[in-house]
Parts: structure tokens; sequence; C-alpha cells
């Protein structure tokens, strides 16, 4: 069913109106009769286009992890190799915990919550989007080496845990705590990091 075809746009719209009540209740907490209610459709037509909750689910997710390489991964893999492309990446994300489109926060976080231990098809491709943007920052990172922006012998796993600490920092501070400071913090946080790997730094 193609996305210009009348059924195309129903299941699109499906999924959009998912993602924003996922983001409120998780994907668990979606309720079939809500958005069959909210888009003015019965249950039985919201099912033609999707056979189970999990089938919507992982739509929802698929449709997150789009929006997230279109806002974040893709904008930075046009900036030029090493320090900068990291950076893009950070700045990309806190950009996205700011205001990613479907409300405040990251449903990644939240989705890492509610199904750390829930295991099943949702669980895994959560797991391996998360291992696809932890692979992104570590290939920019190795690049960076390549570059002489970091000195040789940095460690781009190193790099990456480091940043998404700052990450999961600043979406404490900024979404729960309301800290005003958060994002400016972050970025000292990451000038900070960098400056640890930064070949100048190596001389002194």
């Amino acid at each position: 069913m193609g996305p210009g075809t009348k059924g195309g746009s129903t299941r699109a719209a499906i999924i959009r109106m998912a993602l924003i009540q996922a983001m409120e209740v998780g994907l668990e907490g979606i309720s079939l009769g809500v958005l069959a209610s909210a888009l003015d459709l019965s249950k039985s037509g919201l099912f033609a286009h999707f056979k189970s909750k999990e089938a919507l689910q992982l739509a929802v997710l698929e449709e997150a992890i789009e929006t997230f390489t279109d806002k974040v991964v893709t904008p930075a893999l046009a900036k030029p190799r090493g320090e900068p492309r990291v950076r893009a990446l950070f700045e990309g994300k806190l950009a996205w915990l700011e205001n990613n489109g479907s409300g405040l926060g990251c449903i990644f976080a939240a989705l890492e919550q509610e199904y750390d231990d829930r295991p099943g098809p949702v669980r895994d491709r959560l797991v391996q989007s998360q291992l696809d943007w932890h692979g992104a920052i570590v290939k920019a990172a190795s690049l960076a080496v390549r570059e002489r922006h970091f000195v040789e012998g940095t460690d781009p796993e190193q790099v990456a845990f480091e940043l998404e600490g700052i990450d999961a920092a600043f979406r404490h501070r900024h979404k729960l705590i309301g800290d005003a400071s958060a994002r400016d913090r972050a970025t000292r946080a990451y000038d900070r990091l960098i400056a640890d790997f930064s070949p100048k730094r190596s001389k002194h």
C-alpha cells in the first residue's frame, strides 16, 4: 500500500497519532480504541492496516527511527569528516531531546525503560537502533583520529560512551529538572571531553 494512496495516507496518520500517544504512555500503553476514535476509524478499520498491536508498535518505532535519522544523523554526515561531524551528531542529539517533533524528550529513552526487561521484536529493534546510533558516533570519532583531530590512540568507543553520558545528563536536567543551564553545561562538557582527545592538549 503506497504512501500516495488513500490507504497509505490513513496508515501514515495512524502511525503519527500512535507516536504522539506513545510519547505520553509508551508503546504498550497505546490504546487502539483511542486511536480509532481520534482518527474517526472503527477498530476493524484500524486492524485493516495493522493486524496486531505489535505490528503497530513496530511501525511506530520505525517512524521514530526514520525521523531521528532524518533530523540528526543525515545532516551530521554532511559535515566535514572529523571533529565537526562528531560535534554535529552531539548537537543534533541535544536538539532532538529539546524538540523532536513529537513532544519534549526522547521516545528512545522512554522505551529503554519500558523494554529493558521485555523480550521480543520491539525490544530487538529498539536495541538495534541504539547500537546503530552508537556506531555512528564511533565511526565519526574514528574518522576524527584519522583526520588527526583526535590524538592517535584515542578509543572511539570511549568517545561514544562519554558522549552518550552527556546526552543522558542533559536529558535528565533539561526535561525532568527543568534546568535552564542544561544546554550550556552539556556543551561545556563536550568541549572539555574533546579537549582531552585533542593533539594540541597532548603536546603540553
